[in-house]
């Protein structure tokens, strides 16, 4: 396998999984709102390559804001349906969150299962708002640094050149 970051040439393979990964409609999810004319954070936006070349995996970030504050949104994750169950997901959230972290992000939310995403740190955050009609059970952060959570409230927000 190879982790390498996205390339802007691997775009449509990219959405071609996503699409195979996710039902139709993903795309109008209130999380892609917050992306919309946002480029994502490209140097956490990776690839895993197979042994033949075959797109296996992918994860992509994007700058968001918590009642001002900065953060990432993670998401989408996806793991080709041949390739699940190896592993391959978490190999990606380990190493983009080891990258987050060297980029100096303070702090990572996304929208997912508890159960799921518990098993790398991340926690329900009662007082971060994601726009309707999300579940707020589903709203879950992690720290990339101590306390980086701590007082972080209100609405997320899309992220904007100079706010």
């Amino acid at each position: 396998m190879d982790l390498e970051q996205e390339e802007p040439a691997d775009w449509w393979e990219v959405e071609a999984l996503y699409d195979l990964c996710f039902a139709p409609g993903r795309t109008a999810l209130s999380s892609y709102r917050l992306r919309d004319d946002v480029p994502p954070v490209a140097p956490l936006c990776l690839c895993l390559w197979d042994e033949t070349e075959a797109l296996a995996g992918v994860i992509r970030y994007w700058p968001v804001r918590v009642g001002g504050t900065p953060a990432l949104l993670l998401g989408p994750v996806a793991i080709h349906p041949t390739r699940q169950g190896e592993g391959l997901a978490g190999l990606l959230i380990r190493e983009s969150l080891r990258r987050a972290r060297r980029h100096h992000w303070d702090r990572v939310m996304l929208v997912g299962d508890a159960p799921y995403y518990g098993r790398f740190g991340f926690t329900k955050l009662d007082r971060v708002v994601m726009p309707p009609p999300t579940n707020p059970e589903r709203v879950l952060g992690l720290d990339l640094k101590p306390g980086a959570w701590d007082g972080v409230t209100g609405d997320v927000t899309r992220w904007t050149d100079g706010a």
